[in-house]
């Protein structure tokens, strides 16, 4: 959109603030409408022959945009990926106050990844890495479901769960 200090064409197609088709007329012209009606020229269709103008109140279209912008920011829901971390020998009552943590995270509508860390000779323990994630996903049932299922990535085991429709 350009406003009418940088209209350079010498005919346009001109359209009042109503909506209303007012046909082709000079540039000249349509700027002493505009400055009659105390509103701008803006260029709404410079690749048309000829370019499309109309007679609006340009900040006033402006401040309208940015509202509807905010208003469509507002309405949007960022999904947040939260992590909770474990190891493959936790003690049932670590383990239950993160899961705890993570049922928290999943009733406001957050996405939880559970991440196994392995030191060491732990990596023979995978068999029981398994188990946990097991028990998270039985524990979780109701509440969220399985979106990434467990896998092994390196020195650590990943499990993403979303929270389920009923839970939201």
């Amino acid at each position: 959109m350009r406003i009418n200090e940088r209209i350079r064409v010498p005919k346009v197609r001109l359209i009042d603030d109503q909506n209303n088709q007012l046909g082709i007329v000079s540039t000249l012209e349509a700027m002493d409408r505009a400055r009659e009606i105390g509103i701008d020229l803006v260029e709404v269709a410079p690749s048309s022959d000829p370019p499309v103008c109309r007679l609006m109140d340009y900040g006033k279209w402006k401040y309208d945009q940015k509202k509807k912008e905010h208003k469509s920011k507002v309405k949007q829901h960022n999904v947040v990926l939260k992590e909770v971390r474990l190891r493959p020998k936790i003690d049932q009552h670590d383990r239950d106050f993160k899961l705890k943590q993570a049922r928290q995270f999943l009733e406001k509508g957050s996405k939880v990844q559970f991440t196994m860390l392995f030191r060491g000779r732990e990596m023979m323990h995978l068999g029981r890495a398994m188990e946990v994630f097991d028990y998270i996903a039985e524990e979780f049932g109701e509440l969220g479901k399985v979106e990434v299922p467990a896998r092994r990535q390196g020195r650590r085991m990943t499990m993403v769960m979303a929270p389920s429709a009923a839970a939201k």
